[in-house]
């Protein structure tokens, strides 16, 4: 009784340690095509911007600006096109000037015809990012 209570105990230690540094994801439109299509399941690792560099996948949580007509449907996965000091990508709006400013990242989708990204909604803090994709996990 007492061993299956311990492995029991293991098991919800272990699982709590797990949802803690990992996030389970689900591409739900076309913008990261053809890198992910909608409907896979992507593993994240959560992290913090300054452990990025510009081309990881990253996943964000969305705020009012990026919701656009799908509002409350969960997460952003995008390309991380550019980390603090890195020049302002192409037709992305920035408030500041022509390099990122600390604290803030560019993000545009894989399939520019399908994507909102930063070059309709501007620059994305850090505080939004949940983490980097590790790797898709299957549909």
């Amino acid at each position: 009784m007492i061993a299956v209570l311990l492995t029991a105990s293991g098991i919800a230690t272990l699982v709590a340690m797990l949802r803690r540094r990992f996030v389970l994801a689900t591409v739900k439109g076309f913008s990261m095509a053809p890198t992910f299509r909608p409907g896979d399941r992507l593993l994240v690792r959560r992290t913090s911007l300054s452990r990025l560099k510009a081309g990881d996948i990253v996943v964000v949580v969305p705020d009012a600006r990026m919701a656009g007509p799908r509002p409350g449907t969960g997460y952003v996965i995008k390309r991380l096109a550019a980390v603090p000091g890195d020049p302002v990508p192409e037709h992305v709006p920035s408030p500041t000037s022509t390099q990122i400013p600390p604290g803030w990242m560019a993000l545009l989708g894989d399939n520019p015809d399908a994507s909102r990204d930063s070059r309709d909604y501007g620059l994305v803090t850090q505080q939004q990012l949940v983490g980097v994709v590790v790797r898709a996990i299957g549909t």
